[in-house]
C-alpha cells in the first residue's frame, strides 16, 4: 500500500498539520459567492467581489456573524455545499493540512429551507474522495447553533439520525455571551449516546467559567478558542492536567477583537503553560488567511520558534479524531518532515 503522503509532496517549508477549527460556511471566499449568487439567481448587495471583500471588516463577533449569514445564503444545492467544500481542500492541501475536521452550521441552512440532507450529502461528496486526491482526511462537525433554542438542537439531531455514519462530532459555536453550554446538555447527553464524539466553542468571549462547563455539563473532549482560560490559573492547571485540546485561532481572535494585535496573542503563554493548543483559521475567507498563514503571521508577529511550530502541528494530529493508525502516520510524516 503506498502512503498517501508521497503521492502529495507537501509545498516548500509547510508542516503536515491537521485543522480541527473550520467553519466550511467560513471558507466562502467573495469569487465563489458571486459564482454561487448567479447560478442561483440570487442578488448580492454588492457590487463586485472586491466590494464584498472590503465588508469583510469587523468590530466585533456579532457584525461578522451578520455578514456571515447574509452570505450563506447563496449556497442552495448539494452542488453549491459540494464546490464550497472542493473549494476549501484545495486550499487546504496547499496549506500542508494532512486531517481536516470540518464544522457545518446545519440551522444556518434549515432555516432557510435548505434540506439538511442537501447540506451533509453536498459536502460529502466532496471529503469522502479528499484522501485520494488531496492526500487529506476528513471528519465532518455538525455545529448548534447557541444562539438559537436548544429545542431547536435537539430536533436538528433528530433530523441529522439519517446521516450520522458521514458525521463524527457535534461542536457548538455563533454568539457565546449569554449562551452558557449549560442550555445545551439534553443534547450533547443525546449525541454522545448516538456514539458522536463531542466539542463546543467556548472561552472565546465568554468567560472562563463556560470553559469549566463545558467540560463539566456537556463532556466535551475539545475546547475550540478557549484563550480566555488564561484569566483563571485554576482552569489552566485543570486543562494542562487533563491535556484537554485548545483549538486556537489567532486571527480569528485579532479580527473580531477578542484581542487587539496579533503581537499581544496569548498563544506562547498557552503554550509556556503546558496547554495542549492547536492552530487554525476558524473562517478563513473573511479573517485574512487559511491555518499556515496562521502559521507564518504567529512566527512573523510573535517570534513562535520552528520547534514551538512543530510542537503545534504535533499538537494538531494529537488532540485530531482519528484512529491509532491513521494519527501514526501523520505523525511519522511529520518526524520525517525535518
Amino acid at each position: 500500500m503506498t502512503v498517501s503522503h508521497h503521492a502529495h509532496p507537501l509545498p516548500e517549508g509547510v508542516l503536515p498539520k491537521a485543522e480541527l477549527h473550520l467553519h466550511i460556511e467560513g471558507t466562502l471566499e467573495p469569487e465563489l459567492a458571486f459564482a454561487l449568487a448567479e447560478r442561483n439567481g440570487i442578488d448580492l448587495p454588492y457590487a463586485t467581489p472586491e466590494e464584498l471583500r472590503s465588508a469583510y471588516a469587523f468590530s466585533d463577533l456579532q457584525s461578522f456573524l451578520n455578514l456571515y449569514y447574509q452570505l450563506t445564503d447563496v449556497l442552495r444545492t448539494e452542488q453549491d455545499f459540494t464546490d464550497l467544500a472542493e473549494a476549501y481542500l484545495v486550499r487546504a492541501a496547499a496549506q500542508g493540512v494532512r486531517h481536516a475536521e470540518i464544522f457545518f452550521d446545519p440551522q444556518a441552512h434549515t432555516g432557510r429551507g435548505v434540506d439538511l440532507g442537501t447540506v451533509v450529502l453536498g459536502l460529502s461528496r466532496a471529503l469522502e474522495t479528499s484522501r485520494e486526491r488531496h492526500g487529506l482526511s476528513t471528519g465532518l462537525i455538525l455545529s448548534f447553533l447557541r444562539d438559537l433554542p436548544a429545542e431547536d438542537a435537539l430536533k436538528t439531531l433528530a433530523d441529522a439520525a439519517p446521516y450520522l455514519h458521514l458525521i463524527s462530532a457535534v461542536g457548538l459555536d455563533s454568539a457565546e455571551v449569554g449562551h452558557p453550554p449549560a442550555k445545551f446538555a439534553e443534547v450533547y447527553a443525546a449525541a454522545k449516546e448516538a456514539g458522536l464524539r463531542l466539542v463546543a466553542h467556548a472561552g472565546e468571549e465568554g468567560p472562563p467559567a463556560y470553559i469549566a462547563e463545558a467540560l463539566d455539563l456537556l463532556g466535551v473532549e475539545r475546547i475550540d478558542h478557549g484563550i480566555r482560560c488564561m484569566e483563571d490559573p485554576e482552569l489552566v492547571a485543570r486543562l494542562v492536567a487533563e491535556q484537554v485540546p485548545l483549538t486556537v485561532c489567532p486571527f480569528s481572535n485579532v479580527r473580531l477583537r477578542c484581542v487587539d494585535r496579533l503581537e499581544d496573542h496569548p498563544l506562547p503563554a498557552m503554550l509556556e503553560a503546558g496547554l495542549l493548543v492547536t492552530v487554525n483559521s476558524d473562517d478563513p475567507s473573511y479573517f485574512g488567511g487559511y491555518v499556515e498563514d496562521n502559521y507564518r503571521g504567529l512566527r512573523q508577529a510573535l517570534g513562535l520558534t520552528d520547534d514551538q511550530l512543530r510542537r503545534l502541528a504535533r499538537n494538531s494530529f494529537l488532540a485530531s479524531f482519528v484512529d491509532d493508525a491513521r494519527r501514526a502516520e501523520l505523525l511519522a510524516e511529520l518526524d520525517a518532515n525535518q
